[in-house]
């Protein structure tokens, strides 16, 4: 199994450039990706997308990638309009004031819009320093989900050999249950029969108590429940065995377990079964809880 939560962080530095990376996993239906990146590098979010998703099938996932450049290269071109503009509205001030106005050009450059300054940027170049970075952070992040999904599977199996000793327990009962059903029919309709002989009514025959015993067997038991329940928790374990990421398909076993042991709860009436259901129950709650960490 496979955590939805964990965390990575790495980071490398260059004669010139610097990196950090940042992964964050939380709990979630489906597979959604955050992607945090400084403006101009905004054009790398689809291949960040890309990667992750070859590591993560659920989950909230938060990406963060911060980069530094020292000595890049610049391109400053001045906006002269600009600067013009600056010049008039002073002088202009100057002038209904009635003072000097000295204006030098350190001070005109440090006014907004009149140097433009670009950095020089080679896209690829970027993408080849950051991507094998950000691949170590996913496989970090990859190994501490495992880790952390390692220690919910023990758990959840734990549960699941829980819920087998308890069906263990109510699988011993069967015999005793249908017994007692058998006894009960007999009793009832030996006292219906004393009753309508007692008033001159008819004897009814052995071959009608045998065919209503049958029926109502059908109704009460619970051999099938307990033989469907038997299979499933094989099933989910055998899919916990081949597939890491089984949080679907064990919470749809989750509930055809739940199923199971509501029938069998609802047709039993002895005391041992029914404090097994609740066992059962408890230990399948955990199970639940427990799948929702898991992709």
């Amino acid at each position: 199994m496979i955590s939805m939560t964990g965390f990575a962080w790495r980071e490398w530095a260059g004669d010139d450039v610097s990196i950090s990376v940042e992964i964050k996993g939380y709990n979630n239906r489906f597979l959604e990706v955050y992607v945090n990146l400084p403006p101009w590098l905004s054009y790398m979010e689809p291949k960040v997308r890309e990667l992750i998703s070859c590591f993560c099938g659920r989950g909230k996932v938060e990406v963060s990638i911060r980069l530094r450049e020292l000595n890049a290269p610049l391109n400053v071109t001045v906006n002269t309009n600009a600067a013009g503009a600056y010049m008039q509205a002073i002088s202009a001030l100057a002038s209904d004031l009635g003072i000097d106005a000295q204006l030098s050009v350190s001070q005109l450059i440090g006014m907004e819009g009149v140097l433009d300054i670009e950095k020089n940027r080679d896209e690829q170049r970027h993408w080849n320093m950051i991507e094998p970075v950000l691949r170590d952070a996913a496989c970090a992040f990859q190994a501490e989900r495992e880790r952390e999904g390692k220690h919910t599977e023990e758990d959840i199996l734990e549960s699941i050999c829980n819920i087998e000793s308890a069906l263990q327990t109510i699988t011993a009962h069967i015999p005793h249950i249908e017994i007692s059903i058998k006894e009960n029919i007999k009793t009832r309709f030996k006292e219906l029969v004393g009753d309508s002989a007692a008033h001159g009514g008819v004897v009814i025959d052995d071959n009608r108590i045998l065919a209503e015993t049958a029926m109502l067997l059908m109704k009460y038991t619970i051999s099938e429940e307990v033989s469907r329940l038997s299979s499933h928790l094989a099933e989910f374990r055998a899919e916990t065995a081949k597939n890491q990421q089984s949080g679907k398909k064990l919470d749809f076993l989750c509930q055809e377990i739940n199923r199971e042991i509501n029938t069998i709860g609802s047709k039993n009436a002895m005391v041992e079964v029914s404090r097994a259901v609740v066992k059962m129950k408890e230990a399948l709650e955990n199970v639940r809880e427990q799948l929702r960490n898991v992709e």
